[in-house]
This record gives C-alpha cells, sequence and structure tokens, in this order.
C-alpha cells in the first residue's frame, strides 16, 4: 500500500515472512530490554523522545543487534553483510520490509519498535519512519495518512485500560495498532477501526511481527464500521482529539469543530456497550469562558453510564497551539507559515470563546444505574501506572455505596487500603496538629484531608468491627454524643471509600 509522500508498505498477507522476522529480531536481542542494555538508560530515553544521536554514538560498533538498530530504529542504510546472517534478507526483500540501496547497503520501509508487554511479552510496534514515537518531538513526515508509533498518550491508555477478561473488545482509531495489541492478550475477539487504511496495513504488520492473533480491521470513521447490533466488553480508543483548525494530520486532527469529536465518541460509545463493559478514551476539551468545564463534560456522559472523568492537565490556548505546531514540525518551517498557521488557530479559539484546553482520560462503565454515579476531577499529580485495577476497583466501589445507605455503611466493616499513610501538619511545638491527611502510595496517589474523628476511625479500620461501634468508642473517648457523631461521619466514611482509602471488608 503506497499514497502521496509515503512509501510502499511490507506485505500484510506474508505471515511466515513475519513470523521468521520476528525470531530473527529476538535472536538477536533486538528487544525493549535488550536496547537498554545496548544504548544505557540516557540514550534509550532520548529515543524515546525522538532524539537519535546518542544511540548513533551508542551503536557504532559491529555487533548484530547494533546494526537492526541502525536499520529499523535509526534509518541508517547498513551493507547487506552486516545482517546477511541474522535477517532472512531475501524473504524481506521481497515483502518489502527491506528495499535495496546502492549496490551493497539494505534500508528499512517502515519504523519497527520493540515494545514491552505488561506481562513481559517482546512486541514490536511498526509505524512509518521517523514516526517510531509520538508526540510533541515533531514527526518525520507531515503527509496526512501518516501512522505513527508508541507515544506517551498510546501508553497512558494503555496503562488506564481494565485488563479483565473479555469476550469482545474494540480499538476505535487504531493507529499502529497498540491498543488491540494490548486487547489481544485478554479479549477473544478484537475489532480494529480507523479512517486512514495506511494504518490498518501497520496493526496488521504490529500483530504479526509481535506474534498476536490478527484482529478484525475495518475501515471507516468513528463508530461506521460496527455493525447496529454490535457491542462489546470494552472500547478504547485515543483518538483524533487535537482541537486544530482543520484536518490536515488523520493521525491527530479529528476534522470536527472544537471538541465534538472527543463528544461523539463519548456519547456513542454508550449504546456499544455490553451490560458491565468499559469505554475508555483520551481526550482533549475546552475551557469556554462562562462556562463551567466540569458540566460541559458531565453532558457528554451516555445514559445508562457511569463515569470517571479526569482532567490530567490544562494548558492556555497559546501553549496549546505551540504544542500542536511543534509536533507537526511547522517551527523547522518557514516562519511567515509558522506565524499564519498560530495566527488562524488562535482566530478558531477567540471564535468560540475558548480560553484554554483540558486533557484528561474518560472512562464509561455500562451499569444500567436509573441514577448514574458522574464523577469529574482534576488530578495533575503523579500516578502509579498501570491504573487498570485502580479503575475496575473504582467501579466496584461506586457499585458498593450504592447499594449501601447510611444506616448500612455504620453495620459494615472496612478495612485500611495498603500504603496508606497518615500524615499531621502543625506549628512545631503545637499539641495538636491543625490538620491531618491520609495519603496514597499507590494507584492514583491520592491525599484527603480528615478530622480527628476520621483519622481516628481510618486508623482502626481492620476488618473486625462494624463502623457504628468503631464511633461508639470514638464518641466515649472524646466525650462526643455517639448520636450525633453516628449522624454525622458516613458522609466522610462514603468519601473514604469513594476514593480508595478505605475497603469494604469482605
Amino acid at each position: 500500500m503506497s499514497e502521496a509522500g509515503l512509501p510502499p508498505l511490507p506485505s500484510s498477507d506474508r505471515p511466515e515472512v513475519a513470523a521468521r522476522l520476528r525470531e530473527a529480531l529476538l535472536g538477536a536481542s533486538f528487544t525493549a530490554d535488550g536496547l537498554l542494555d545496548l544504548l544505557g538508560a540516557p540514550a534509550y530515553a532520548a529515543l524515546a523522545r525522538s532524539e537519535t544521536v546518542p544511540a548513533l554514538r551508542a551503536t557504532r560498533g559491529d555487533t548484530p543487534l547494533e546494526a537492526l538498530v541502525r536499520l529499523f530504529l535509526l534509518q541508517q542504510p547498513v551493507p547487506h553483510a552486516r545482517v546477511a546472517d541474522v535477517l532472512p534478507v531475501e524473504d524481506c526483500l521481497d515483502s518489502g520490509w527491506l528495499r535495496r540501496v546502492g549496490a551493497d547497503e539494505l534500508a528499512a520501509t517502515v519504523d519497527v519498535r520493540p515494545y514491552g508487554g505488561a506481562d513481559g511479552e517482546d512486541w514490536f510496534i511498526v509505524s512509518d519512519l521517523g514516526c517510531a514515537v509520538g508526540g510533541a518531538g515533531g514527526i518525520g513526515s507531515r503527509d496526512e495518512g501518516v501512522v505513527l508509533g508508541v507515544g506517551g498518550a498510546s501508553t497512558t491508555l494503555a496503562g488506564i485500560t481494565v485488563r479483565t477478561p473479555v469476550s469482545s473488545a474494540l480499538d476505535l482509531g487504531t493507529g499502529s495498532g497498540i491498543q488491540a495489541l494490548h486487547a489481544s492478550r485478554h479479549a477473544t475477539r478484537v475489532t480494529a477501526t480507523d479512517v486512514n487504511p495506511r494504518a490498518l496495513h501497520i496493526t496488521a504488520l504490529t500483530l504479526a511481527l509481535s506474534g498476536a492473533p490478527a484482529a478484525d480491521l475495518r475501515e471507516g470513521s468513528l463508530f461506521s464500521p460496527v455493525r447496529g447490533d454490535e457491542t462489546f466488553d470494552l472500547v478504547v480508543s485515543n483518538p483524533p482529539f487535537v482541537i486544530s483548525p482543520g484536518a490536515r494530520l488523520t493521525y491527530r486532527d479529528g476534522g470536527m469543530s472544537g471538541d465534538d469529536l472527543c463528544r461523539t465518541i463519548v456519547q456513542e460509545a454508550g449504546d456499544r456497550l455490553n451490560e458491565g463493559g468499559f469505554a475508555q478514551f483520551l481526550a482533549n476539551w475546552e475551557h469556554v469562558e462562562g462556562e463551567d468545564w466540569q458540566d460541559r463534560l458531565r453532558s457528554w456522559v451516555p445514559r445508562g453510564c457511569d463515569a470517571w472523568i479526569v482532567q490530567r492537565e490544562m494548558q492556555d490556548i497559546t501553549q496549546y497551539v505551540e504544542l500542536w505546531l511543534r509536533d507537526a514540525g511547522d517551527h523547522r518551517g518557514d516562519v511567515a507559515e509558522y506565524q499564519a498557521r498560530y495566527d488562524a488557530w488562535l482566530d478558531e479559539f477567540e471564535a468560540r470563546k475558548v480560553k484554554a484546553v483540558g486533557f484528561g482520560w474518560i472512562t464509561l462503565r455500562k451499569s444500567g444505574s436509573v441514577v448514574p454515579s458522574v464523577t469529574v476531577e482534576e488530578w495533575p499529580h503523579p500516578v502509579e501506572q498501570p491504573l487498570g485495577e485502580t479503575v475496575r476497583a473504582h467501579f466496584e466501589r461506586l457499585d458498593y455505596l450504592r447499594t449501601h445507605d447510611d444506616a448500612a455503611l455504620l453495620e459494615a466493616s472496612f478495612r485500611l487500603a495498603g500504603e496508606v499513610v497518615q500524615e499531621q501538619v502543625g506549628l512545631p511545638g503545637a499539641e495538636d496538629p491543625e490538620h491531618v491527611v491520609l495519603r496514597q502510595n499507590r494507584g492514583m496517589r491520592r491525599a484527603t484531608k480528615v478530622d480527628t474523628v476520621g483519622a481516628g476511625f481510618a486508623g482502626v479500620c481492620d476488618g473486625t468491627m462494624s463502623a457504628g461501634r468503631i464511633l461508639d468508642a470514638i464518641a466515649q473517648l472524646l466525650g462526643e454524643d455517639p448520636v450525633v457523631l453516628r449522624d454525622r461521619t458516613p458522609a466522610q466514611i462514603r468519601l473514604l471509600v469513594e476514593q480508595g482509602f478505605l475497603e469494604p471488608a469482605g
């Protein structure tokens, strides 16, 4: 497959060649661990930022692994003789993985980046030349149909996705296929869609070279390739969420006005989920003058779905425009053209009264509840990836709280979650702290302020006593009315359970 400005891709219907190539790459330790050992941490980290000079310096030797790094990651031609005993060269030439350069050199036709799965799998992500790493480092091609490899957004979505075994998974806007690859480990059937046929071709290559089962690949925009009666247990999407004028780059620009593309995906996902199923997306959303951004996002949530929406970052419109102009490499081009694009982008935002753009995660869970739970919050602080289990547990706790009123909470027993610590803040020498903070060292790594009762309650929760009995004991210790304490404390217990500081015993 070839498009204007982009080279032909390797054949996707030669699985035997992909299998032989995979075997050869693994045999030469062309893996994530092998790269780290060869390059060292600084050069390996630089490669993840699309900076190749340290890796070029680290591969000036003559080992097979150094040759493969130069060939598939650094786009350097290598002498035929250096890889003749390592790769199935003739098969790779015949099927299009390699091409001849001059009389005796070979060059790769695609980027092939080693990628380690969550359970130690040795996978490979295929992408267009110069595009192995997505993000703001500038891409290797500005062709509309260019396909990027692994970026920070890709790994973030992979990390937050719930990984319970499911029958069916849908990767919406698959790109290089990384989400489909992850889903293949826990989904019986994986469907992957993309409006860009080149992306579907590259996804097929990624799956084949990684030794993963083939996916059901379908061309089309958003949910249009999905049949009317099809539903899934898991829907994931790292969509083209960039809010931009026009649709210059397919991998990032949705082509709809403002944040309509992200809104449309979220709103339509509810009808595509099986009961209990999850839909998880990365998204951008507008902060509009005179409008609460949290209310804006609540209006996106489809009927019958619980939602957890986390804003991880917010940028003013100038920062946002500069980020994505750099992403396209416009900062390295004609100055007047760069300024004109910048100006037009700001015109678009100002016309819609947009003052900032938020970025974050959206998770839906099909609960069928008449009164769904919708949590919209800002959490820009460091978290512990992978977060899939934390996300699953969040919705499990919502189910628990939905079925337990205050009286039931007081009858229940709780345990303090693992790796929660208590911090006391106050002036040195003061008899009592000004406030007490509970802090998680796992998952979302939340911190929440509690009063003396809340701190005392959490500290003795070991699953052996009911919440009501603990409060009665605290009331006696503090000389408070136990009835009043039982009446005012369930709200605090409910918050501590919702945020994962307390877990229902049993």
